[in-house]
């Protein structure tokens, strides 16, 4: 018998406090070994509890949360925390913080932590498959082969030079985007079009805290906005991203359709659209994720011989989307996060290089 999924809950809240672990109860792998009021309290409980995730509030008396996981990072830099934020635009803005030290993945709270099914729903499709991926108690199979395209992986591969960069992220994304886009030359050759899962507010702080380490501007796309060379747009929270070709060229368009992979944005929705708009010369880039989203979008990629890249799984906080890419055959090459951006710029610089040398 696989032993249980050993769970501490930090939240000053005794209301918060209770309604999870009753939630988390109902799973039959998951055990909530302890409760703490504040910061404090929980680093004091680690030796003795060993949990295998901790699920950290943000706003606590004594020691906020920040605080907390950076005290948590300095006992074990491996532990799986899950930041439990406000989906407000200060909450966002600490989260992100908390990211950048170190913490695994958040979810936010509903409006309200009432005994409602609302709530409980919410929790349970959300919070509790965190929790068995990053415990690493969840594997991630793949898919049923008879569920996926038939698309055959010795098709003539032209090996086009890329004209545009897809990249598809989830857990772990903030840091991994950081790692790659920092390295990110002033003169890059083609636009970059990235699909973080996360919701309003907290993509548009990404892309503010992404440029100001990234020597190019990275944007929340807008409507209509037409692709050029070195241009780097990230979809908004709640909606699709995907591209169109126009009179004046290839624009951006974003959709309220429904989630796709329960996502949205969708990586399946961006990776289809490039496909069909750029068809060889689209390069497409799985990160580091849980679930699938971006795997059927591959395969029209593939199926349009363009090119994909996934993350290796030794560098990725939870090797589920490019593991499912990988598993399927899919990828040309798979590299760590901090070998990603060189393989890139090897797949769409000598276009920029060939044209200065006409010149």
């Amino acid at each position: 018998m696989m032993q249980k999924i050993r769970v501490l809950i930090v939240d000053d809240a005794v209301m918060v406090r209770s309604r999870l672990s009753k939630i988390l109860a109902t799973d039959p792998h998951i055990e909530v070994v302890g409760v703490a009021a504040t910061g404090r309290i929980a680093l004091a409980k680690l030796p003795q509890l060993k949990p295998d995730v901790i699920i950290l509030d943000i706003e606590m008396p004594d020691l906020n949360g920040l605080q907390t996981l950076s005290h948590i990072r300095d006992l074990d830099p491996k532990l799986p925390v899950i930041m439990f934020s406000a989906m407000t635009l200060k909450g966002a803005s600490i989260t992100l913080d908390a990211l950048a030290l170190g913490a695994s993945d958040y979810v936010t709270k509903p409006d309200h932590m009432l005994n409602t099914g609302d709530v409980t729903q919410y929790l349970e499709a959300t919070l509790i498959p965190k929790i068995k991926v990053l415990s690493r108690r969840e594997s991630t199979k793949p898919p049923i082969a008879s569920s996926l395209p038939a698309v055959s992986t010795t098709s003539t591969r032209t090996n086009a030079l890329a004209e545009v960069v897809a990249i598809g992220v989830s857990t772990g994304g903030p840091n991994a985007l950081a790692r790659i886009l920092s390295t990110l030359p002033a003169d890059f050759p083609v636009p970059i079009l990235i699909v973080q899962h996360m919701p309003p507010m907290f993509t548009k702080l990404l892309a503010e805290r992404l440029t100001a380490k990234c020597p190019l501007s990275v944007r929340e796309a807008t409507m209509g906005a037409c692709l050029k060379p070195g241009t780097i747009w990230i979809a908004p929270g709640d909606y699709h991203l995907s591209v169109q070709h126009t009179r004046s060229g290839v624009q951006l368009v974003l959709d309220q359709t429904p989630p796709r992979n329960s996502c949205r944005p969708s990586v399946d929705v961006l990776f289809a659209s490039v496909a069909e708009t750029y068809g060889d010369r689209a390069l497409g880039v799985v990160l580091t994720g849980m679930g699938q989203d971006g795997l059927q979008g591959c395969y029209k990629i593939r199926a349009s011989h363009g090119q994909i890249l996934a993350q290796d799984e030794a560098s990725s906080v939870v090797w589920g989307m490019p593991k499912f890419v990988v598993n399927a055959g899919l990828a040309d090459a798979v590299f760590a996060i901090d070998d990603m951006m060189p393989e890139i710029l090897r797949r769409v610089s000598r276009a920029s290089n060939s044209m200065r040398s006409t010149t």
